[in-house]
């Protein structure tokens, strides 16, 4: 597990336009085909400071049932359950490629880098996959939603955007603080 962890650092550049382009796939969908079935709200995953249970109502009334199956098909089992895991490994591959340009984690052993690297993306990755089954779970049976499953729903996004926050600052400052260097 160590040396496939570490070899992902060199394949960052591969991943982050892979991650960018199904990112850009799925931004446009919500922009260009999701809102227009919810007469233009936007899907619960894109609020970053969560809803409350009427707007998630509100949004899963405006979509329907047929809205609901759409988005479903056309985002949860398709882009969605693939680019938490590809954001992921991107993460992991860029935390662990310029983290290695610093003495102090290019000293760590091979095993404390990657599980460092894992420490710090998982957790999103868990959150991220759970938020998607939330809210896929309301999708598919709507009518059983209630103001707790939505509030669930709604911590579940909070929770996964404040944990992406995590890794992306580190790749930030690592890449930042490896640009001062050169």
């Amino acid at each position: 597990m160590t040396l496939g962890v570490l070899r992902l650092s060199r394949h960052a550049a591969a991943l982050s336009v892979a991650s960018a382009a199904v990112f850009i796939a799925m931004t446009a969908l919500e922009f260009f085909y999701f809102r227009r079935l919810s007469g233009g709200l936007s899907s619960l995953d894109m609020r970053v400071a969560g809803f409350t249970p009427d707007e998630g109502m509100a949004w899963l009334t405006a979509l329907g049932r047929r809205g609901g199956e759409i988005i479903i098909v056309w985002h949860y089992l398709t882009f969605d359950l693939l680019f938490p895991a590809l954001l992921s490994l991107t993460l992991v591959s860029l935390i662990v490629a310029f983290g290695r340009r610093f003495g102090n984690f290019r000293a760590m052993p091979a095993q404390l880098q990657a599980l460092t690297a894992l420490a710090l993306v998982l957790p999103y990755t868990i959150a991220d996959y759970a938020q998607n089954f939330a809210v896929a779970r309301l999708l598919s049976d709507f009518q059983s939603a209630n103001p707790d499953s939505l509030a669930f729903a709604s911590s579940l996004i909070v929770t996964k955007f404040a944990l992406l926050a995590i890794p992306v600052l580190i790749v930030a400052v690592f890449a930042l603080a490896a640009q001062r260097r050169l």
